[in-house]
């Protein structure tokens, strides 16, 4: 009787061997490296949640005729290049298949060696920094890159203020920031303007005198891609002062804190950006309707985007670069890392966004950036134009 028992509960811990087994050979794992925390922190979480969205939408995926549950692993690189690499770490250590990631050029070109020494692929969201993959073959992106942007930002200025004079501001030691206003300036002074460029230290809350010089420089225009902490601020002084001329900015302003800062002034705010609600293509309508949804019905959702509902274009960013990881871990037929850094060269994927496939360098094939406006009255963002390259 013993004996009986004792290989009854052999076979029942067998079973339960195999049925662990069995359920985590049917899961893979992708990779969220976002801040949640930091100078970046507000942007990091808007990009996480459209993630975050399309992994309810879409829970699972078919790999070569077998069905995957798709489990996230999400980690805060905190804004923190210094940080960047022990959180990339973190998913290495997870067995991620995929990462998806960051808002932030600066912590993705701090981390990017660390995915590269494990032979994981990442697909970045809204990094636009060339460096990011400058020099390599695993890191890709989905959206625009910084020349092209600050091109964007140039005939804008000229086109719509006739600016001959701008003044730029960025953080010291802020690889987007500077490589976006650097950008800038190379496309401005090619269309005969002149630049005052200035850069403020980490830290800085007071941005009265960058202000106060913008004015009495006569400039034309105001370019700042900070991030939303400092913007937020630079809007307050702005406001203060009676700026007279707009303010241009990037991706990173394209922000629920930057429409809560602005609303009731009389300062001008104009961004370029990804992606804009109010087109009738049912994938879009879908997904601004169901996000919409999403963050209604979901009180952390909701405190996560800023406490509304508007959609941030990094939100749709990053609901994209999920089923663009998706595609490439079809197109590889395999949840190995390392086949699906050799399957996203070929792959692509229409989004919310636009058609997603990549150049010789993973960088994404755009052309085209929206300009957006806040509405001081609403609050809200007004479309302005879809902006091309001359």
């Amino acid at each position: 009787m013993k004996k009986v028992l004792y290989l009854l509960i052999l076979v029942l811990a067998a079973l339960t061997v195999i049925g662990c087994s069995g359920k985590d050979s049917n899961v893979i794992k992708i990779g969220v490296y976002e801040p949640a925390s930091g100078d970046n922190g507000a942007g990091g979480k808007q990009e996480t949640l459209g993630i975050q969205y399309a992994n309810k939408v879409t829970p699972s995926v078919v790999i070569d005729g077998k069905e995957y549950k798709v489990q996230l692993e999400i980690v805060d690189n905190e804004s923190s290049n210094d940080k960047a690499v022990t959180a990339a770490s973190e998913l290495v250590s997870k067995n991620v298949s995929v990462v998806l990631g960051s808002y932030g050029s600066g912590v993705s070109i701090a981390a990017s060696d660390t995915f590269a020494n494990a032979d994981i692929p990442v697909i970045g969201v809204t990094c636009t920094n060339p460096q990011v993959t400058l020099g390599n073959s695993h890191y890709f992106r989905i959206c625009f890159l910084d020349p092209f942007q600050g091109t964007v930002l140039a005939n804008f200025a000229v086109d719509n203020f006739k600016a001959k004079k701008a003044y730029c501001l960025a953080k010291l030691g802020d690889d987007y920031a500077v490589g976006l206003c650097n950008y800038f300036i190379e496309a401005f002074k090619k269309l005969g303007g002149t630049v005052v460029f200035e850069t403020f230290p980490d830290g800085t809350s007071d941005f009265a005198a960058y202000v106060a010089n913008a004015k009495n420089q006569g400039a034309d225009v105001f370019v700042s891609p900070v991030s939303t902490e400092a913007a937020a601020l630079i809007i307050e002084q702005a406001n203060t002062q009676g700026l007279p001329v707009p303010i241009l900015a990037g991706d990173t302003w394209d922000s629920n804190v930057v429409l809560a800062a602005a609303k009731g002034t009389n300062v001008q705010i104009f961004v370029t950006t990804f992606f804009v609600e109010g087109s009738t293509d049912k994938n879009v309508v879908d997904f601004v309707n169901g996000f919409r949804n999403y963050l209604n019905t979901d009180a952390t959702a909701k405190t996560n985007n800023g406490g509304d509902d508007e959609i941030a274009a990094v939100s749709a960013m990053g609901f994209d670069a999920y089923y663009t990881a998706l595609e490439a871990l079809k197109n590889a037929g395999s949840t190995k890392s390392i086949d699906v850094m050799k399957a996203l060269p070929t792959t692509k994927y229409t989004g919310v966004s636009g058609l997603i496939e990549f150049d010789a360098t993973g960088d994404a094939k755009r052309d085209v950036a929206y300009v957006k406006k806040v509405n001081n009255a609403t609050g809200k963002w007004d479309f302005i134009a879809v902006q091309k390259v001359k």
